[in-house]
């Protein structure tokens, strides 16, 4: 359960820290108040898209904040060990924060996480029932997800092995769908690739060979400074009255006086040392300088071939490497096209077999899907007596593709349909659910799915945004009983206008709006003691003018939601 929340510059939220206490949580106020902010922030905690327009307008970020019990939810604490994270407190804590400029930052438990890891713990910690949930009751395209989610276990394993087989057939189907082209447009191919091929045969490019060729190139190009300089540095060692020369008669006198002085011999060896390295150096520098060649063709040779190099680089690849991948590649291309009628069947037969294993697990997750149907639909209809819609019944529609043989009769869903039907009234045909069912009317399927899923979706917050919306009298006094009695396993957040609702709570936190002198807009959150839990509920029932019977009323419906909870 959540049990501490703390909001820094969200919104039209300055600051904002409220405790919550296990069972039925309401938030009342005026509509502006910032009640759906509130939830906007536990739906980012929980891993939602988070933007710049989140941040309070004149600060750096927007803080978020909140500490959960997890004792008992083992989801949460296998994730957690997953992840290498501490829990010998049985609490977690969820941070994010968003800057200025968009940039969101996330952890849990004081560690840096990503946003989808994020939203792998609100999912499950958080179920948050907002206007969307109406649009995917409305929409038959979700229809198969809420069937799915209600299956559990078992319809996972079974859509897991389904989602293996359809991936492998569709790699097969692609495969044979390249083969699949126009016979045209394979006959230009294999003319491109054809000439393509000789084009780089035609080049004998071999590895390594434009680096070679651009070093022989670049010492052609110096040939003559390099010629000159070795030239002069020969000369300069060796000659008469050259280094070595000079050096030569140096070693001779030290040599002639070394055994005048035993400190003499150190010069004569170092100087002799210096004479016959500098000699053997002059001897190389003779030796490169004969073997040097100018040869201006050569040059042109060097040229001539680069550029049918760069020719080729410009056609199919950056340098020579690439080019030589490319032609392997082509070369197998062409190889296959040549074989295609061959490996056409061979991929045809091998997809008819993987579209048979695909049929056998489709069927297998269609059966287990309309037995689940039938579940979740009786499971509905019992929860709909106690919305005052007993003469409401509900079904789902489960149709199967009609043509299992190709590959287009499978999605990766699988093979069925499912829609939403319902009938309100005795005696009147099934109609799909969004062409027969009010406003109202909707709030109170969604609540019954609420309940029926809350066995599924484990121990978690549920958060319902004005879940109310469109009901009144007897209805509404029926959904605060039912929100109320989800609330006995679970802690329930609503965002409600329904005093019957609000009277239901075990935890009532009024929000409020107001201007400083600065023109600042803020946000005030309290949670209400007795006296001013009537004071509010009174004003939801009479609006700003409250009398004293709207007291007495209000004061009512609390004594009987006490009974009741009782």
């Amino acid at each position: 359960m959540l049990t501490e929340l703390q909001i820094i510059n969200f919104a039209i939220i300055d600051k904002l820290n409220v405790s919550f206490e296990d069972g039925l949580t309401v938030f009342t106020g005026e509509t502006g108040a910032g009640k759906s902010i509130i939830i906007d922030a536990i739906a980012l905690l929980g891993g939602a898209r988070g933007s710049a327009e989140y941040v309070r307008h004149g600060a750096k970020k927007a803080e978020l904040e909140a500490l959960f019990d997890i004792e008992n939810n083992e989801r949460v604490i296998q994730l957690l060990d997953q992840l290498g994270l501490d829990h010998t407190d049985d609490q977690l804590i969820l941070r994010r924060d968003i800057a200025h400029t968009g940039k969101s930052v996330c952890r849990v438990n004081g560690k840096l996480v990503t946003q989808s890891v994020l939203q792998q713990f609100g999912t499950l910690l958080i179920d948050i029932h907002g206007q969307h949930e109406h649009q995917r009751l409305l929409d038959p395209s979700k229809h198969l997800d809420f069937v799915d989610r209600f299956g559990g276990s078992a319809i996972e394993k079974l859509k897991q092995a389904y989602t293996e087989e359809y991936q492998k057939a569709t790699k097969l189907a692609a495969q044979c769908s390249r083969y699949n082209q126009d016979e045209k447009e394979v006959a230009q191919r294999v003319d491109l690739l054809h000439y393509q091929i000789k084009d780089i045969e035609a080049g004998h490019l071999q590895k390594d060979e434009e680096e070679q060729l651009l070093e022989e190139k670049r010492k052609l190009l110096n040939y003559e400074k390099v010629f000159q300089t070795l030239k002069f540095s020969y000369g300069a060692l060796d000659g008469e009255h050259a280094a070595l020369d000079l050096l030569r008669q140096t070693a001779s006198g030290l040599d002639s006086i070394r055994d005048l002085d035993p400190e003499l011999n150190h010069f004569s060896e170092s100087v002799s040392n210096c004479f016959y390295l500098l000699e053997e150096q002059a001897s190389s520098i003779r030796n490169y300088l004969e073997q040097m060649e100018y040869n201006p063709e050569r040059l042109n040779e060097i040229e001539a071939r680069l550029n049918e190099i760069q020719l080729l680089k410009r056609k199919y690849g950056n340098n020579v490497d690439e080019i030589l991948t490319y032609y392997v590649q082509i070369k197998k291309e062409l190889d296959d096209l040549n074989s295609r009628d061959q490996n056409f069947d061979a991929l045809h037969e091998a997809l008819k077999a993987e579209i048979g294993v695909l049929r056998d697990c489709a069927v297998q997750l269609s059966r287990a899907r309309k037995q689940t149907s039938g579940k979740l639909a009786r499971a509905i209809n019992h929860e709909f007596k106690d919305l005052c819609m007993e003469h409401a019944l509900i079904d789902l529609h489960v149709k199967m593709n009609g043509n299992l043989e190709s590959f287009s009769g499978f999605s990766s869903e699988g093979i069925d349909h499912v829609s939403f039907y319902i009938t309100t009234n005795p005696g009147e045909p099934f109609k799909p659910l969004a062409k027969v069912a009010s406003g109202g009317e909707l709030s109170r399927v969604m609540l019954a799915m609420k309940t029926v899923f809350r066995k599924v979706i484990g121990p978690v917050t549920i958060v319902f945004d004005e879940v109310d919306t469109g009901v009144s009298g007897q209805a509404a006094q029926a959904m605060a009983e039912k929100i109320s009695s989800l609330s006995q396993n679970a802690q329930v957040f609503c965002i409600t206008h329904l005093p019957q609702v609000a009277a239901m709570a075990d935890q009532h936190i009024s929000i409020e709006k107001y201007v400083t002198k600065d023109e600042r807009t803020h946000t005030h959150v309290k949670t209400l003691d007795d006296a001013e839990k009537v004071q509010e509920i009174s004003r939801m029932i009479s609006g700003p003018l409250m009398t004293d019977l709207a007291r007495e009323h209000a004061k009512e419906l609390i004594q009987l939601a006490e009974k009741i909870k009782q």
